[in-house]
């Protein structure tokens, strides 16, 4: 499926730079917005096709954010938007740092929504349009350290569900995006990680997914399957096996 435009949030790295090189590969007329507008130059120059326009952004900026994408879909209807932005840290409930915390809900769920918010009337009217979100496996349940980067997740990815059960019949796709690890500069500190994902792997399932207009992208497997698991286990007993994960966490 090719979309005519599309808007990719977090796009100077990861996930985000993948997609809109795949993307624009495709044919597509990506905005990438990103902080960083070195990254995003370079990342205009080597989509050889002239298809990736530079929108610098920093999505922290919640109320900032809808205006400027808001105002984008009018002059140039979305039809695709990838809320991507996303920052990790450690949040241990022990040593608990709220500037540390205000950031990650400020950048993972406030600037996400924002970005979904702005281009969602635009789709409704046009009748056409997919919103997706890069969300987390870490958003299946609470992990040990991870308070604040699960909490904005979990926020993220109850988000999407339920606008994709109020948008059904509207013509505009939901679809909410949940990666394990991948390799990138989110995970370059974490040390050795089980079952990570390479960034082009990762962007060719997701893409598959958005084409198929797939509610619910969660990868790899090897990942997915254990945590959805542990969704379903009661307090008590994720109270255990929780108590031995956080050995594993830096």
């Amino acid at each position: 499926m090719t979309f005519r435009t599309a808007l990719v949030t977090g796009a100077s790295s990861g996930i985000g730079r993948g997609l809109a090189l795949a993307l624009a590969k495709r044919g597509t007329k990506v905005y990438a917005a990103a902080r960083r507008r070195p990254e995003l130059e370079s990342l205009a120059a080597e989509a050889v096709s002239g298809l990736i326009r530079i929108v610098e952004l920093d999505v922290a900026d919640a109320d900032h954010t809808e205006a400027v994408i808001r105002e984008l879909d009018a002059n140039d209807p979305l039809d695709l938007v990838v809320a991507n932005a996303g920052i990790g840290g450690f949040t241990p409930g022990d040593k608990l740092d709220w500037p540390t915390v205000r950031r990650i809900l400020q950048v993972d769920l406030m600037g996400a929504v924002a970005t979904l918010c702005a281009a969602t009337p635009g789709m409704i009217v046009r009748g056409r349009g997919h919103l997706a979100g890069v969300s987390s496996l870490a958003a299946f349940r609470g992990l040990p350290k991870n308070a604040a980067y699960s909490a904005s997740k979990a926020g993220l990815s109850m988000f999407l569900e339920s606008i994709r059960l109020d948008l059904v019949g509207t013509g505009v796709a939901v679809t909410t995006i949940c990666p394990g690890f991948v390799r990138t500069p989110l995970t370059r500190d974490l040390g050795k990680l089980p079952f990570i994902v390479e960034v082009d792997e990762a962007v060719t399932t997701i893409l598959a997914s958005l084409d198929k207009k797939d509610p619910v992208c969660a990868f790899p497997a090897t990942q997915a399957v254990p945590m959805r698991t542990l969704g379903l286990l009661p307090p008590s007993l994720y109270d255990f096996v929780g108590k031995h994960l956080r050995r594993y966490i830096p």
